[in-house]
């Protein structure tokens, strides 16, 4: 049996969960390339993107025929603490949270098994924006012995952060608008701190490589067909992003989907939308090589829970 801490909160408030790591998809890229004397090997998958440069030595990770131990056995008779909250992403707007609760993420193991060494294949994150108080807090500790458990889901693409517009939760038959915050859809290195967002840059051999999300296939949970939008980076400035100058009905943006019942009879309240989030991966080694060049694609899954009211109005 799942421990489901925080479930509660689920179905009384309205939240937007966002499921991350799901099932490893198989896309994936990769490329050699020579930059002064050393050889670079680049890769894009579904977990991420980066890079090992050498003069040809193969680097060997140290093997041990000892399997490792399972959580059980990491946990040594301790309580396995699923959910872990953290600050709400930058560009995610909410509502006012209640009176004496604040907003957090709180993210949750879901569906792991205990008796393997990495959670088991079901094994996946789910994010969820929640007010919560005193009472509520309490229920998300993070004692130190939890950490490893949270290292098999580690990745290097920014964790997505899904907006939904013109609302907080969807109305029936008002267009709803999907896209992802211009954070969380673009991963560059930063010179000052290598790696940053995601990104890779090595000076010693002239190589930078930076992702942005290409484009995200929805299916929107209520049994009509999945649609696929092309996503860029979106901005204020972005066409693409959502005109708050014009009402749900008068868009350039194409990445909608109208709502023609609400997810009461669903379960929690909610629809399941499931997400393809693909990343295009590009690397640059210098002007006189052509600028920037593109590794290829890979997909990442993902699954939004989303509430959708019957209620006509237009406001948050």
């Amino acid at each position: 049996m799942h421990n489901r801490v925080g479930r509660g909160l689920v179905i009384l408030g309205a939240v937007l969960a966002l499921l991350m790591a799901g099932p490893v998809s198989a896309a994936s890229a990769n490329d050699t390339i020579q930059t002064g004397t050393s050889v670079c090997s680049m890769y894009v998958n579904s977990i991420g993107f980066g890079a090992y440069c050498s003069n040809g030595a193969a680097y060997i990770p140290n093997g041990s025929n000892k399997p490792p131990p399972t959580w059980r056995e990491r946990l040594a008779g301790r309580p396995f603490i699923p959910c872990r909250d953290f600050d709400i992403p930058d560009g995610i707007r909410l509502p006012k949270a209640p009176d004496g609760k604040k907003w957090v993420m709180r993210i949750t193991i879901t569906d792991y098994n205990l008796d393997t060494y990495d959670g088991g294949d079901n094994a996946h994150l789910e994010r969820a924006y929640v007010p919560v108080g005193p009472v509520e807090e309490a229920q998300c500790p993070f004692p130190n012995y939890m950490e490893p458990f949270w290292h098999p889901f580690k990745s290097n693409y920014p964790p997505p952060a899904l907006v939904v517009m013109p609302t907080f939760t969807p109305r029936v038959n008002v267009p709803a608008f999907f896209s992802l915050t211009a954070q969380s859809s673009k991963a560059g290195a930063d010179e000052e701190n290598p790696g940053a967002l995601s990104g890779y840059i090595d000076p010693k051999h002239n190589l930078t490589m930076r992702g942005q999300v290409a484009a995200m296939t929805v299916d929107p949970g209520d049994g009509t067909k999945p649609f696929k939008c092309l996503m860029g980076v979106t901005t204020e400035d972005d066409p693409d992003g959502y005109d708050e100058t014009q009402d749900p009905f008068h868009q350039i943006n194409t990445c909608k989907h109208i709502y023609e019942r609400s997810s009461a009879t669903q379960p929690d309240g909610m629809y399941t939308v499931k997400l393809t989030i693909t990343w295009e991966v590009f690397y640059w080694v210098g002007k006189d090589q052509g600028g920037w060049h593109s590794i290829g694609k890979a997909n990442v899954t993902a699954v939004q829970r989303l509430p959708v009211q019957e209620v006509q109005a237009i406001g948050g």
